[in-house]
């Protein structure tokens, strides 16, 4: 019996071996780089990635029946690993600690001056330092916005379209009584990635990848409902800039941001719908100059 048992050991141990390793690998990375935001579990599920849990329980099976014994202390060694490897990877001093080492390591290649050489063919003018530092600007006052739930001071920047989809999630925030807070933002890069003139458009692309905490609470109680207050966040961003072909930058101006309107030239004060306040001129639609159109996470 010792000497079956050895052979059973001998047969399977690779195999273990390798299953430990991907329960191992699995949950080290597990909550870095996922555009889950609010996973309680970060990753954790025992057959994530590619490996088929089904695969593990057959062989689970076929060890209990050849060896009893053998397949109680694989089961119990395999239940150790992943409680410590859980516990581990639930640790927010040791998530932060990777995902500030993923931001640090993370390369990401500059288009910047391929793009504005682009640009600059039709629209001379045309700064990618100050448009970086508009699209980083307008990051910053999404963020704000979206964490004090006040929409109104991003209207000048979004398409119509765009700010009726963010303004829609907000309102449901407001409606559940929560608050998703977004602090402590740090812009690690940000870039022109890619332009490109689509019919009477012109479409301008830009990287952002940023470091941040971001949570959830309830706004009476102040708990915590999603995530953690301490955990940072390593989120890559893809923004996309329209505005209408033929359009000129103003030399005149210090940069993309919009502080009156180019109708009437009043002080900016949009309403929803994008018009100034004074003449009624739509100036959020990219007749004017750059307006976002869409931001999303990235891989």
């Amino acid at each position: 019996m010792k000497n079956l048992n050895l052979n059973i050991l001998k047969k399977y141990l690779p195999f273990f071996l390798m299953i430990v390793a991907l329960v191992c690998c699995n949950l080290a990375i597990a909550d870095v780089g996922n555009n889950n935001r609010y996973s309680s579990s970060d990753g954790g599920d025992f057959g994530g990635g590619d490996f088929d849990i089904g695969v593990l329980i057959g062989w689970l099976i076929n060890l209990f029946i050849q060896s009893p014994v053998l397949g109680l202390i694989v089961v119990v060694i395999i239940i150790i690993a992943y409680r410590i490897m859980k516990k581990k990877s639930n640790n927010t001093d040791a998530i932060n600690q990777r995902v500030n080492q993923q931001a640090s390591n993370d390369f990401v290649f500059d288009n910047s001056s391929t793009v504005a050489a682009q640009i600059q063919n039709i629209d001379p003018n045309f700064s990618s330092d100050k448009f970086i530092g508009f699209a980083r600007e307008v990051f910053m006052k999404i963020q704000e916005a979206w964490t004090t739930k006040d929409w109104k001071p991003i209207r000048p920047f979004e398409s119509e379209t765009l700010f009726n989809q963010h303004k829609q999630q907000l309102d449901e925030y407001i409606r559940l009584k929560k608050t998703n807070v977004v602090e402590k933002i740090t812009i690690k890069h940000c870039s022109l990635h890619s332009f490109r003139q689509d019919g009477d458009k012109e479409v301008l692309t830009v990287w952002l990848n940023a470091m941040m905490r971001d949570y959830v609470i309830d706004d009476e109680t102040k708990k915590v409902l999603e995530s953690d207050p301490n955990r940072d966040w390593y989120m890559k961003y893809e923004m996309v800039f329209n505005r209408k072909a033929g359009v000129k930058t103003d030399p005149g101006k210090k940069g993309n941001t919009i502080t009156n309107c180019p109708n009437c030239g009043a002080p900016t004060e949009i309403t929803s719908s994008g018009q100034c306040a004074y003449c009624g001129s739509v100036i959020t639609n990219g007749e004017h100059d750059w307006v976002l159109t869409d931001i999303h996470s990235r891989s």
